[in-house]
């Protein structure tokens, strides 16, 4: 007789653990995500513009002399 009393409360222990792990979650998504957005950026001094405009040049004639080689060899 004391088999069937004690899985009844076992069970009911059981529920009451999982009923509780529902309320947590469910309050863990009611709250709102906080992002944090980084700062606008700072425009870049005059120098570090002509800098960065030499180093694209500095590529993209890099590039075009890649192709341009790629080209010849596919012609020959």
């Amino acid at each position: 007789m004391a088999a069937p009393l004690l899985n009844t409360v076992f069970e009911f222990v059981d529920f009451v653990f999982d009923l509780s792990e529902t309320i947590d979650r469910t309050r863990q998504l009611g709250k709102p995500d906080i992002v944090e957005v980084p700062p606008d950026p700072k425009p870049l001094p005059p120098a570090a513009r002509r800098a960065l405009a030499e180093a694209e040049d500095r590529e993209r004639k890099r590039d075009q002399g890649a192709q341009a080689a790629s080209g010849a060899d596919q012609a020959s």
